[in-house]
């Protein structure tokens, strides 16, 4: 199989083509792609290169199909055709300039109408994401966090958009409903107590790795969280950290315990799905720290389960 390059040695997403903002035809495509080969602050030893995900999140792609046995045979290539937008030009060393870069090609993004999948890059670029679906709709966004950390210190040695950070951006911002935000999968000691003060504060909801450990219907679940994020907002946006996986899952991601396994991740994205989200990313990708890219390739199974949920979603309207 021959794929079209987007940049270099690197294939479009999922064998998609390549796609233009600036171009007419970009409306052609039903879901838009794009990187943010972006890594801020806060990097813990030798452990990152995070900026490399969406190069070799797409260069595993190359491998898969869209079909999936395991959900009624759906073959999602057969419903959706991809585009591939490349990277956001982000500037190191400048946060800032870097947020309103992302911000400024994510609004162009949402305008198209299209279902948008980012990959990062840290989760530092959720917020500009965010607040660029915020004004495209004109309204309040709903959201659903999975990952094991709340990422919402109010700052980072002064840096306010460390990946460590965007959540605090959002609750302080008019974009989102905080009553909206789900956080899910929380767990560990990697996080603060002033962390989940900070969630409660503001009314953010947050289900725990037990809650869900507990739940016995896991679809029932997704469904009350849904339920929560949907509450008076305009749209709700997915947003994926790798380390909501337990590190046995999640090679190349941060290293956390007791998390979700991938069958649980993908069952959850994919009951989101059904009930309707306007757009996702996946952040926190380490392709130098994981040998085999296990990490990596799994975002491409994120990805097609979204995207047979959203078919299921579209179906039922």
């Amino acid at each position: 199989m021959v794929h079209e390059k987007i940049y270099g040695n690197t294939p479009c997403f999922l064998g998609g083509s390549k796609a233009d903002l600036h171009d007419e035809k970009v409306k052609e495509n039903d879901v838009l792609i794009y990187g943010v080969p972006w890594e801020g602050a806060v990097t813990w030893g030798d452990y990152t290169g995070c900026e490399l995900g969406p190069k070799v999140i797409r260069l595993n792609s190359a491998r898969y199909s869209g079909y999936l046995p395991e959900l009624d045979n759906v073959d999602v290539l057969e419903h959706y055709r991809v585009g591939d937008l490349g990277d956001v030009d982000v500037v190191p060393a400048d946060t800032v300039e870097t947020m309103k870069r992302i911000e400024k090609f994510a609004i162009k993004v949402w305008n198209t109408g299209k279902f948008p999948i980012a990959f990062g890059g840290d989760h530092g670029i959720t917020y500009p994401i965010v607040k660029a679906l915020s004004e495209d709709i004109n309204g309040k966004v709903g959201i659903i966090h999975l990952d094991a950390h709340y990422d919402n210190y109010k700052d980072y040695e002064g840096d306010l958009y460390a990946r460590s950070t965007p959540f605090h951006r959002i609750y302080e911002s008019e974009s989102v409903r905080n009553e909206s935000i789900v956080h899910m999968g929380i767990h560990g000691p990697r996080n603060a107590p002033e962390t989940g003060k900070y969630a409660a504060e503001v009314g953010a909801s947050t289900i725990t790795i037990r809650d869900i450990r507990k739940s016995t219907d896991i679809a029932a679940l997704a469904k009350h969280a849904y339920s929560i994020a949907s509450k008076g907002t305009e749209a709700v946006y997915l947003s994926i950290c790798s380390d909501v996986l337990d590190f046995a899952y999640n090679p190349g991601g941060p290293v956390d315990g007791n998390g979700l396994t991938s069958f649980e991740l993908l069952e959850l994205i994919y009951a989101f799905a059904k009930q309707g989200v306007r757009g996702m990313d996946y952040v926190e990708v380490y392709p130098q720290q994981d040998t085999n890219d296990n990490s990596s390739h799994f975002v491409t199974y994120a990805v097609l389960y979204a995207l047979a949920g959203n078919i299921i979603h579209e179906q039922k309207q």
